[in-house]
């Protein structure tokens, strides 16, 4: 079973861009249906924040102890403030564009008795603007970083991702895609791409048996020149496909609780493994124990390296 190295771990730089987001929690218990409509009363008794989206993968890389840099689009608002005071207690270096015409990303979960019974999204495309900026800033604080991992979740702060990994790769660094939507071909050039089951099917088609997803899986490695393809697959675990072959790791066995946030934790696991030049096979082992350890977590969660010991 692999273990973390805090040592070669503490020496990583890595740098996530993506979009950046506050997860908001209501906790409380219901009793009651509304009398205005057929719908349960909430009396709410906890608020908790947390960083959602490529804040919580950066989250997830400084908990690994590697030394993280984000870089996203925040609104000058409330939200916006929160998610900068979350990223410095994390220990992450807040590098973010503020935007002054667009909100912060915000999803409120309502949750009772431990079940969520709706969620609101507050969002906005980013302006024109907010995202120059940022990519001026790409340019500036890729350099330094032994990994970039650009978290994808389709709210437009990627809406240069092309260019960044073009940039990226002029200068020989790994690069980690956590991919959304059906246009993969701007991920061209990519080191990594790790989509999930649906994710991959939405792109490929559907499969009917392992052979027939392996041709699909490697013939888009090979037509987007990525190094591999990570596909995480849930209980049935991971599926790594380069060059050499297919391999497989089975899914740590372990009561799912919540699986929010569980991509985050393995793109920061396997990108962290990465920095520190820990072999691609030997990195998916590690994501997928973390992985596992994290839908065990109520919420966008973390895993540290202790717990990867």
């Amino acid at each position: 079973m692999e273990k973390a190295n805090q040592d070669q771990f503490s020496k990583t730089r890595l740098l996530v861009v993506g979009d950046v987001m506050l997860d908001r929690y209501w906790f409380g218990d219901t009793n009651r249906i509304s009398p205005e409509a057929p719908v349960p009363v909430v009396q709410v008794g906890k608020i908790d924040e947390r960083l959602g989206g490529a804040a919580n993968v950066a989250r997830n890389v400084a908990a690994l102890g590697a030394q993280t840099t984000i870089l996203g689009i925040v609104g000058n608002d409330e939200p916006g403030k929160r998610v900068v005071e979350l990223l410095k207690s994390g220990g992450v270096d807040s590098q973010l564009e503020i935007d002054a015409n667009a909100p912060t990303i915000v999803k409120l979960r309502v949750i009772a008795r431990q079940q969520q019974l709706i969620r609101l999204d507050f969002e906005e495309t980013p302006s024109e603007k907010a995202l120059a900026h940022k990519l001026e800033r790409f340019e500036k604080l890729v350099g330094s970083a032994d990994v970039v991992i650009l978290s994808d979740y389709g709210k437009g702060a990627l809406g240069q991702v092309t260019h960044m990994i073009e940039q990226a790769r002029a200068q020989n660094k790994v690069i980690l895609v956590d991919p959304k939507g059906e246009d993969y071909e701007k991920y061209r050039g990519a080191t990594v791409l790790t989509p999930n089951r649906s994710e991959l099917r939405q792109v490929v088609g559907k499969w009917t048996n392992e052979e027939e997803l392996t041709n699909k899986a490697q013939a888009l490695r090979k037509s987007l020149d990525l190094q591999a393809l990570l596909l995480t697959r849930s209980e049935e675990g991971m599926s790594l496909y380069t060059e050499a072959g297919v391999s497989h790791v089975k899914a740590q066995a372990r009561e799912v609780f919540d699986v929010s946030g569980a991509g985050d934790t393995v793109i920061a696991t396997l990108a962290v493994a990465l920095a520190a030049k820990w072999p691609l096979e030997k990195a998916m082992a590690l994501a997928n124990r973390a992985g596992g350890i994290v839908v065990g977590k109520l919420g966008t969660a973390t895993v540290t390296s202790e717990e990867l010991q």
